[in-house]
């Protein structure tokens, strides 16, 4: 079963499902069920749910919703530990917030090919902790579920737990 956090719809019986069916099951993206991220959820999950977010606010706004919800699975498609990443930062390294967006573009272009929306969306979903601008309406919109998406990701198994711990 596949769900974005907070939706009750199963994501591979509706129009979302056709925008990622190519990609969604490839090994690079499966790979990401086995990264913790958020505390509480895998980095795989965090994809889904940017993408599906993402996918759901462009087709409202009539905005390229297809290449919204291919970026959103993409997105955060690296491999390493951010936690070890940032310790280990030597002063002339490249922050995270850019360094994972890059290396996520990089990641998306040897599993598909990505258009140049898909690609600022990727690269720039972390600003404004990144420069330059987004160029395109979909990139900011991308930016924001990113960051709703993390908010969730941290409330929601806080807010599970204390409503089971009332119930029982």
């Amino acid at each position: 079963m596949l769900k974005a956090i907070c939706s009750r719809k199963e994501l591979t019986t509706n129009s979302y499902y056709e925008c990622v069916k190519d990609i969604i099951g490839c090994q690079q993206v499966q790979e990401l069920r086995s990264i913790t991220h958020h505390l509480s959820t895998t980095r795989f999950q965090h994809c889904v749910n940017v993408s599906y977010y993402t996918y759901v606010v462009c087709r409202k706004f009539n905005l390229n919703a297809r290449s919204a919800a291919r970026a959103g699975l993409l997105h955060d498609l690296f491999y390493y530990d951010r936690k070890q990443y940032n310790s280990a930062k030597t002063r002339y390294q490249a922050s995270h917030s850019f360094n994972h967006a890059m290396l996520a573009s990089a990641n998306a272009s040897e599993i598909t090919s990505i258009t140049r929306l898909e690609r600022d969306m990727i690269e720039k979903h972390m600003w404004p902790a990144t420069r330059p601008l987004p160029k395109y309406k979909e990139t900011y919109i991308i930016t924001i579920i990113d960051k709703y998406c993390a908010i969730l990701e941290f409330c929601v198994p806080k807010v599970q737990r204390i409503v089971h711990r009332k119930t029982q």
